[in-house]
C-alpha cells in the first residue's frame, strides 16, 4: 500500500518511484489521455517521463504526484506541480487522469488540494495551468 503525504476526501497523493512504471504506462500510454497532452508516447518516452518526475521530486520537492482512490487504492492518475520560475516560486499545476476516472469530479478535487499545498506548504507565489 502506498504512503500518502496528502489526502482529500477521496484521493491519496504519493510519490513516483521506479517501481511505478506499470502505473505510468497505464496513464501515459492511454491514447485517450495523451490526445490532450501531446502523445502518444512510446514505452521508452514514458519511462523517461517517469524518471523526470522522480528527478523533479529530488531536486525541487514537487512532481505530478500519482493519485489513488482511498476507497480501493486504484491508481487514478497524477496531479501536482512543476517548477516554472523557481527563483520566483512560480509553478505549473497539472492533472492527468486515467480515462476510466473521468467525469467523477476527481480533477477538481485534486486541483484544489494541489493549490492549497502549493500556497500553504511550499510557499508558492503564483501558479498557472
Amino acid at each position: 500500500m502506498k504512503r500518502y503525504f496528502l489526502r482529500t476526501e477521496r484521493l491519496g497523493f504519493a510519490h513516483w518511484s521506479a517501481g511505478d512504471l506499470p502505473l505510468a504506462l497505464a496513464l501515459w500510454g492511454d491514447p485517450k489521455v495523451m490526445r490532450f497532452i501531446g502523445g502518444p508516447f512510446t514505452n521508452e518516452e514514458i519511462r523517461d517521463r517517469l524518471d523526470r518526475e522522480i528527478a523533479l521530486s529530488r531536486e525541487y520537492k514537487v512532481q505530478y504526484w500519482p493519485i489513488f482512490l482511498l476507497e480501493n487504492q486504484e491508481h487514478a492518475g497524477c496531479a501536482g506541480l512543476r517548477p516554472y520560475r523557481i527563483e520566483d516560486l512560480v509553478y505549473e499545476l497539472g492533472i492527468h487522469l486515467r480515462s476510466p476516472y473521468w467525469g467523477r469530479g476527481l480533477a477538481e478535487e485534486a486541483g484544489r488540494a494541489v493549490i492549497k499545498f502549493a500556497f500553504e506548504d511550499i510557499g508558492a507565489n503564483a501558479l498557472f495551468a
